[in-house]
């Protein structure tokens, strides 16, 4: 099955040969910088990464980014948000089920279907209608080795379909679906689709798992909305 057919499906894919060793081993030089924040505790994530760093945006353009991209989205698709994650000893977090329901945008502006409202590093993020979730893709990179004990994403296959779901129905969907447990390899890639519901647990070894979670849209907002920040794809 391809990976367009597989995202489609199921809601998610993994792709083994994603970003190559020298390149991955180039992106963790380059984030060193950052090592300070990442490394405090408690604090498992940089947001607006993509304004930081460079080489974090080239990746945007990666062949392997790229091509899934377009197979999901179309050639047109732009990345719309940057977070690079860091979970380790000091910062070993787990996220209950759910599914990803917010967007970054430019500037607060009230527009029918979208909310609630809220904020994040500065940057409004809202909850848009379910249709634009559709139309949007997220690639994980994953800058180390993800192992069952590293704290992996957990997915229930085929959840995406159902659209956006109240607790309830993801706790139900959670009792009754098949779980696969997402991991991968140093440079691969886990591609999802924002509404698939998914978790993560507290990791079991003290290793590093470095991601970097980039998503991608391929729309305009309603009403004048504008997307926080827009990188495109160039092939």
């Amino acid at each position: 099955m391809s990976i367009r057919a597989q995202v489609a499906e199921l809601g998610f894919a993994i792709v083994d040969e994603g970003v190559g060793a020298g390149e991955t081993d180039a992106v963790i030089r380059d984030t060193k910088p950052f090592e300070p924040c990442l490394l405090a505790a408690g604090r498992g994530g940089i947001r607006n990464v993509l304004h930081l760093s460079p080489r974090l945006r080239r990746l945007v353009n990666h062949p392997s980014v790229r091509d899934v991209v377009a197979a999901g989205l179309g050639p047109s698709a732009f990345a719309v948000r940057g977070v690079l994650f860091d979970k380790h000893s000091g910062a070993n977090w787990k996220v209950p089920w759910h599914q990803d329901l917010t967007i970054c945008v430019r500037r607060r502006l009230p527009t029918l279907g979208y909310g609630p409202w809220s904020e994040k590093a500065g940057i409004p993020h809202v909850q848009p209608p379910r249709q634009v979730l559709e139309e949007m893709l997220t690639v994980r990179i994953h800058l180390d080795e993800c192992g069952s004990s590293n704290g992996p994403v957990r997915v229930i296959p085929g959840s995406h379909r159902s659209g956006r779901l109240s607790d309830a129905a993801i706790a139900a969907v959670t009792r009754s679906g098949e779980t696969v447990t997402c991991t991968v390899r140093r440079g691969g890639l886990l591609v999802m689709r924002p509404l698939l519901v998914h978790a993560s647990s507290a990791a079991t070894a003290p290793d590093r798992r470095r991601v970097l979670h980039l998503d991608f849209a391929s729309s305009t907002l309603a009403d004048g909305l504008e997307w926080s920040e827009q990188w495109h794809c160039v092939a």
